[in-house]
């Protein structure tokens, strides 16, 4: 067992999931390939150049972006890693948009029949949730933020020795 995980890098669970969802995946891609082979291939295609070469460029850019503009703004600020408190709202709010943005855009066929709402509420709405995401994570971090304090202030009474709990 040792010897696996030195040489996988991690535990026999681990592999056996991986090599479950690798079945489960190629089992779906046969399915579509049988019935849909040039769509597929096109789309995988079309996707992997989309991620590769336009999105991931993009998207590390504003990453790297938003880590040297709040870090040169804050120095010597607090060690408590922060980006991630950005990175995930944003993440599910970019992904809220590519899975809607015919109707948060306003591309899409005439929609009312099948939702009963106009294509004019999902714009509203998406920002709307997108505050809520933001502020949701900003409350997170401030709370993270508090507790850090709260815990460095305890370490520092009980290191200092000329405070000690005599008056």
């Amino acid at each position: 067992m040792a010897r696996l995980a030195r040489w996988y890098g991690s535990g026999p669970l681990h592999l056996l999931v991986l090599i479950a969802s690798f079945a489960l995946t190629g089992y779906a891609m046969v399915r579509l390939f049988a019935v849909q082979p040039w769509e597929v291939a096109i789309w995988f295609v079309g996707a992997a150049v989309l991620h590769d070469l336009i999105l991931l460029p993009l998207y590390s850019l504003a990453d790297l972006s938003a880590l040297s503009v709040l870090r040169h703004r804050t120095p010597d600020g607090p060690t408590v890693q922060w980006i991630n408190y950005l990175r995930v709202p944003a993440l599910l709010s970019g992904l809220l948009l590519l899975v809607w943005f015919p109707l948060v855009f306003r591309l899409a066929v005439p929609y009312p029949g099948d939702t009963g709402l106009s294509d004019s509420v999902y714009l509203g709405r998406w920002l709307a949730i997108t505050g809520v995401l933001f502020a949701a994570s900003a409350v997170a971090f401030a709370l993270r933020l508090r507790r850090f304090r709260r815990d460095r202030r305890t370490d520092e009474s009980r290191s200092d020795p000329g405070r000690s709990g005599t008056r």
